[in-house]
């Protein structure tokens, strides 16, 4: 934790030069609070005064109940960061001033939000109390269905007909003419297959089976469709079909991000739909709202948003909250599709400390469908909240063209006209979305977005802290994280800190030359581009001495009509980049950082 809080004391510095203000009363109050609260007050307690401060400046004043960590004295303004704080607020009542400082705005977030996403595994409390609140959270799931009359669905399905007809359709024809080609992914599946062990997989489901043929997505060939083949296919009956495996992985250290571990045979299917489904919507007009592929339009939309008139809204548990019956409802005109992306999703999971429950919930996160169809249910649901501020419905899909470049759905991150923002908040939580209001901005001049976070027109986005301070380069998932934390700092100008951190890292890695973004090595990107240190002796190249992380996937061998499985169901016609593939596959176990002549570009 000494690193961590010299790192702020250096970058609260530079701030300060920055800012021509003062930051040695900030420095002793997390020296002190660090030292009697711990880790906490960096990951819990510095992240809260951050997110305060850009409710605060959505709202354009120092609202009474934010700040409630830190001492106030004499004003209404905290007495930490109070030399920044003040050329943003007034310092007799509070309100925001109507020039206020960019570069001040900019130096609270970074330290108070450098450390937000470290990613410390929580407490066992808190991951007991996420689980908990996993199920508690589908239990509202169910609950807020029955509370949808049959009208509610009739206006979803008719908004999802409206919307998705076309794109489902799509699906629809490939799912009938068979063009549906499954992928297995190099995630971690709940029966706990290797990489290419997911191609020796002989069990099929039921529900799978009523749409999807085993013996097309499970071999190679029909010419290996004998009797016996088919008698060694598991078909599993709906009761007796594996649950979908839960589990934490770090988000913040306040808590943990649950997510679902898939079974391989509806993961591999769901890829196959996904991939259909995406490229329908992106030859759609629909493509134009929403794409899981790029999220640079909605970053750009929140910039706009802060000089104009677009607010981004922000949902909590947004997958978790999309429930079984609002999926049905989009898809209601397009059964084939329905059945399809019913016969793939996981209808139980099991839970740590609360065993196999019922899933309302459509997928959580670790479906390959979530994302897409959780983006289909959030653009219907503000829709139907912009038809109720116009007061008449949409007759037909061309008139959706006028809101392209002002609606945009992201996931969870979503915008939408400030016009309309009350009508589609309602709108999200009459059906059953959650919006985080504290994450949401419509009334000031800060909007954020996929990552980005932006003031009147002004970049005010930070880099942030992912992993813990490596104190030998063994550690080789913190000493990448910090050699990129030092890259991503020297692009947004923090160039006093960088120099700091470059000592740190030639200390811990011996060898750190300039390099360009693109090489392999660990070095440190510069304007002033790369210095070679000799010529490659038969290629004529510049050279660098430098670390490089070394390694390999875990041994998995597969052959025979598996091996032909797997090279039928690669996407290009090019041979694989990997020739070692059928020998080694999977995400590499273990990873190593050597030292050795690379090019530095």
């Amino acid at each position: 934790m000494k690193s961590l809080i010299s790192l702020w004391n250096v970058l609260a510095q530079e701030m300060a030069s920055r800012c021509s203000t003062s930051t040695t009363m900030d420095m002793k109050t997390v020296q002190g609070r660090s030292e009697h609260e711990g880790m906490s007050f960096l990951t819990i307690t510095l992240p809260s005064f951050g997110k305060d401060f850009q409710y605060c400046l959505d709202q354009g004043m120092v609202v009474p109940k934010s700040f409630l960590s830190f001492r106030k004295s004499g004003s209404c303004l905290p007495s930490f960061l109070r030399g920044f704080t003040e050329r943003v607020f007034d310092l007799d009542n509070g309100i925001l001033k109507e020039s206020p400082c960019i570069e001040s705005i900019y130096a609270i977030r970074q330290l108070t939000l450098l450390f937000s996403k470290i990613e410390i595994p929580c407490t066992p409390s808190r991951e007991r109390k996420a689980m908990r609140e996993y199920i508690l959270c589908d239990k509202e799931v169910d609950s807020n269905d029955s509370l949808l009359d049959s009208s509610d669905v009739l206006e979803l399905s008719r908004m999802g007909r409206l919307l998705f007809g076309p794109v489902f359709s799509c699906v629809d024809r490939d799912i009938y003419a068979e063009r549906i080609v499954p992928k297995h992914g190099p995630g971690a599946t709940a029966d706990r297959l290797t990489s290419n062990g997911k191609y020796e997989s002989t069990y099929w489901t039921r529900r799978l089976e009523d749409v999807f043929h085993c013996g097309d997505f499970l071999s190679p060939s029909p010419r290996f469709h004998s009797e016996e083949w088919y008698e060694s296919v598991d078909l599993l009956e709906p009761g007796s079909e594996m649950p979908s495996r839960v589990i934490s992985v770090p988000k913040t250290q306040s808590t943990p991000r649950i997510i679902a571990i898939e079974p391989s045979s509806v993961q591999y299917v769901q890829q196959g739909i996904l991939e259909s489904l995406t490229r329908a919507t992106n030859q759609d007009l629909i493509g134009s709202f929403i794409s899981s592929e790029s999220q640079e339009p909605n970053q750009l939309l929140a910039q706009q948003g802060s000089i104009g008139d677009l607010a981004t809204l922000d949902l909590s548990e947004a997958s978790d909250r999309v429930s079984l019956t609002h999926v049905k409802s989009i898809t209601y005109g397009n059964p084939l599709f329905q059945r399809a992306i019913l016969a793939c999703r996981s209808t139980h999971a099991d839970v740590p400390g609360h065993g196999v429950i019922p899933l309302s919930k459509f997928a959580s996160m670790g479906s390959a469908l979530c994302f897409p169809l959780e983006a289909m249910v959030f653009l219907t649901m503000i829709f139907i909240g912009i038809e109720k501020e116009r007061g008449y419905r949409f007759s037909d899909r061309s008139e959706f063209s006028d809101f392209i470049g002002r609606v945009r759905v992201y996931g969870d991150d979503i915008v939408v006209p400030v016009d309309y923002v009350h009508t589609v908040v309602d709108s999200l939580e009459y059906f059953g979305a959650k919006v985080n209001r504290r994450k949401s901005f419509w009334t000031g001049r800060f909007r954020e977005s996929c990552g980005k976070e932006y003031y009147d027109g002004h970049d005010v986005s930070i880099v942030k802290f992912r992993r813990k301070w490596p104190s030998h380069r063994q550690q080789v998932a913190e000493t990448v994280s910090l050699v990129a934390f030092r890259n991503l700092l020297y692009q947004y100008g923090c160039w006093a800190t960088c120099e700091w951190l470059d000592k740190k890292l030639r200390d811990l890695l011996k060898h750190f030359p300039c390099i360009e973004s693109s090489s392999s090595a660990l070095g440190r990107v510069s304007f002033l581009g790369y210095v070679s240190e000799k010529e490659h002796e038969h290629l004529h190249v510049p050279m660098v001495r430098a670390c490089v992380m070394s390694s390999s996937s875990p041994s998995d061998k597969l052959d025979g009509e598996h091996a032909l499985l797997k090279y039928f169901l690669k996407r290009s016609a090019e041979p694989r980049f990997d020739r070692g593939h059928l020998e080694r596959a999977g995400r590499p176990r273990t990873a190593y950082i050597k030292t050795r002549w690379v090019t530095p570009y």
